[in-house]
């Protein structure tokens, strides 16, 4: 690989590639993908297509293709698509720091100032809409639009159950189809042991965000969460009521199974492409 301001470009395998455009018809899309250092972290990310940024940004123990690989070839013929994988995820390393959503959004901050992208719009699934949170908190600059889905600020906010459930979570729990795709890419079980715990400690010790952060939030945003998600949807709609400029959309599904999610999805490609002509008509809405 050739470096070039701290930037690594290689093509996508042909096996990613393949991944994210199966049976939907953008084979033909630009690609590349590459690392960049951020903040002491080689940050892996993969572009796709041409037009305004799209940033994507996954959720925990996931990867670009676990959490978008379904609605990608939806998106990518319309936008500049960038997804990214962040600390301890998928092509991405660790570092001796504790992953945070804010230590995320800095992150992902530093790649799109290194890509020389001044403004994007994000959308974020789950942690990657935490993600996604933050940045338009701390870097409220460079966000023009935001796509959150499945995002929490509270405790109270998730399913009873849930903090049980993180404080008991092991290898042998953890969903099947998020391991495979990590030792698929590393082939390292210790790293895999790595992401597991960093994702688990982290919402162990999650604190209810302060709601004032989230009212300055200036980027017309979607909240979007589904009717059997891990989060109440009572607590969705408070979060959208929090955002100014905020649109409200509860599909039906489990977590992440509007948007193609690989541990949840059915299938259903109708229904994707359905789900992705909505968040289009929502990203390419003139700005008021």
């Amino acid at each position: 690989m050739a470096c070039q301001n701290n930037e690594f470009d290689s093509p996508i395998s042909e096996s990613e590639k393949n991944n994210a455009t199966k049976n939907v018809g953008a084979a033909n899309l630009d690609s590349s993908s590459g690392y960049i250092l951020v903040n002491g972290l080689q940050m892996y990310y993969e572009q796709y297509g041409d037009g305004e940024p799209l940033v994507l940004i996954h959720g925990g123990g996931s990867t670009i293709h676990t959490t978008f690989g379904h609605i990608l070839p939806f998106l990518a013929p319309h936008y500049k698509v960038i997804g990214v994988e962040l600390q301890a995820h998928g092509h991405t390393a660790d570092r001796n720091q504790p992953t945070s959503f804010e230590q995320d959004a800095d992150d992902v901050a530093a790649l799109l100032h290194e890509l020389k992208i001044a403004k994007a719009n994000l959308f974020g699934f789950s942690n990657g809409a935490n993600t996604a949170l933050q940045i338009a908190i701390r870097h409220p600059d460079i966000v023009d639009r935001m796509i959150i889905v499945s995002a929490v600020y509270k405790r109270s906010g998730l399913i009873d159950g849930f903090f049980d459930a993180m404080n008991n979570a092991s290898l042998e729990n953890m969903p099947k189809p998020l391991q495979e795709e990590y030792l698929r890419i590393t082939n390292d079980p210790i790293g895999l042991q790595a992401m597991h715990d960093r994702d688990k400690f982290r919402m162990i010790e999650f604190k209810d965000w302060d709601e004032k952060n989230l009212s300055k939030i200036n980027a017309t945003t979607l909240v979007v969460a589904a009717d059997h998600d891990v989060i109440r949807t009572e607590h969705t709609v408070e979060l959208a009521k929090l955002i100014p400029h905020s649109q409200l959309m509860i599909l039906p599904g489990l977590h992440g199974a509007s948007i193609g999610e690989r541990c949840t999805f059915d299938g259903d490609t109708n229904s994707l492409k359905a789900t992705a002509i909505y968040l289009r008509k929502f990203l390419d809405a003139p700005s008021k």
